[in-house]
């Protein structure tokens, strides 16, 4: 199995990106995010002629998550079961045996924020999630823009960065307290390497270019799916592409 996440910042404007990936690269799966397309609006058409299933929960503007398959894609949900259900940026499915939970974690606004504030929670209420629908030892991958770089190494210059809503304490004890539950980043399995990042910031001139990136974007397997992982790697190219996503796909790989 190999699975992609890449958030798509736009799903309809990214489409040519996306389209050409999946033909170069023929993932089982590839899981996006931050799609911006109401459900009405989706191209699936496009899908369909790349011999991709999919499932998808989308607005219009903002937010919005999608799974597309080579295979049948079973049981999917969308969201958390209370309110704010949040359906646009969680889905979950089953593929190949394998439990894929493709999540759009909010990015936070501000330390002062009341974003900030749910973007804690969300994290604490996708803990919730697992325990009350899995367990560690199912075949689980947790994928998406998490908006957390979880190491110093997964971001720029730490010492200037550090407080920003995606590389602070208390964003990084959120996250680790769901990691905790029972998943492996299968990137770090696989690449100790600094300079590894999967979002460079458009607002900044020629981030891509002096890779002054954030790794936010990741694939984490429970303990029977990380033993099977043979390789994970971000794959650079579609942010060098013409009208590129500030973000760029990952990739991993399992025997199964």
């Amino acid at each position: 199995m190999k699975i992609g996440s890449f958030n798509v910042n736009s799903l309809r404007v990214r489409l040519p990106i996306v389209l050409r990936w999946l033909a170069e690269h023929q993932p089982s799966v590839l899981a996006v995010q931050e799609t911006k397309v109401q459900d009405v609006d989706f191209p699936t058409e496009a899908f369909e002629t790349a011999g991709y299933k999919y499932v998808f929960k989308g607005q219009k503007s903002y937010n919005g998550a999608a799974i597309f398959s080579k295979t049948k894609i079973k049981n999917a949900r969308f969201g958390f079961d209370e309110e704010p259900r949040d359906e646009a940026r969680l889905i979950a499915a089953e593929i190949d045996g394998v439990i894929i939970v493709n999540t759009y974690i909010p990015q936070g606004d501000s330390p002062e924020s009341e974003k900030f504030s749910y973007k804690l929670k969300w994290f604490d209420r996708l803990l919730e999630f697992f325990k009350k629908n899995f367990k560690p030892t199912d075949p689980i991958l947790w994928v998406g823009d998490f908006n957390v770089a979880p190491l110093p190494i997964d971001v720029y210059d730490p010492k200037r960065l550090l407080g920003h809503v995606c590389f602070c304490p208390e964003v990084t004890d959120a996250f680790n307290k769901v990691v905790e539950w029972g998943f492996v980043d299968v990137f770090r399995i696989h690449c100790s390497e600094t300079g590894q990042y999967s979002f460079w910031d458009y607002r900044m001139p020629n981030a891509f270019a002096r890779n002054l990136g954030w790794r936010l974007d990741h694939i984490m397997a429970t303990k029977p799916m990380a033993e099977k992982c043979t390789g994970c790697y971000i794959d650079k190219a579609p942010r060098i592409a013409d009208k590129p996503s500030d973000h760029t796909p990952i990739v991993a790989e399992f025997n199964w």
